[in-house]
């Protein structure tokens, strides 16, 4: 891992005081029309997230299909070996579309601020298109959820702009990281 972030950090600033601290990440692409030899998507945010120093805990691809996406997130949610999780594809306004209904209802805690900074940053790379996306993030049971469109833009706009930043423990003045510890607080 580089001292030298790649791109600035919107909102923020690096400190390089701060120690880097690795999360575990399981990356879920859901689609009708991919398998693993063509998630090119998927492969944009692995290959992100070990760039960035993170664990790709686990990583698997499914249908369209509400259930076992909700059961595939809930399964990571009960892993304490996973800190994260980043589904790409089903946010559209189609049919098949699902994973916000699929995964929302598991959240403890909505971020509602992601879906704003998400539009924002969106917008400046496809325009009006950006409101066919229901990208979303929650919390449950100590574990992030972000959910990304399955475009290869939405993929490098999410984690490049958004995600990444906030999973850093250096950015400053303040990261999801190190709110970490305190998520399953009573």
């Amino acid at each position: 891992m580089s001292d030298t972030p790649v791109l600035p950090a919107p909102g923020g600033k690096l400190v390089m005081e701060r120690p880097f601290k690795s999360v575990r990440i399981a990356l879920l692409t859901v689609s009708d029309s991919r398998d693993r030899a063509t998630d090119t998507s998927g492969d944009i945010l692995a290959g992100r997230i070990e760039e960035a120093g993170h664990e790709l805990a686990a990583r698997t691809l499914v249908r369209d299909d509400k259930n076992v996406i909700a059961g595939t997130v809930q399964d990571w949610i009960e892993d304490e070996a996973i800190d994260v999780v980043i589904s790409t594809g089903g946010t559209g306004l189609t049919g098949r579309d699902v994973t916000p209904e699929a995964v929302m209802p598991l959240f403890e805690k909505h971020i509602e601020g992601f879906a704003v900074v998400w539009h924002m940053v969106s917008y400046q790379s496809v325009g009006l298109s950006t409101l066919q996306s229901r990208a979303c993030a929650g919390v449950a049971n100590g574990t992030f959820i972000f959910c990304l469109p399955g475009s290869n833009g939405a993929c490098r706009d999410g984690w490049d702009k958004v995600i990444r930043w906030q999973l850093d423990s250096r950015h400053a003045p303040c990261n999801m990281v190190e709110l970490m510890p305190r998520l399953k607080e009573v």
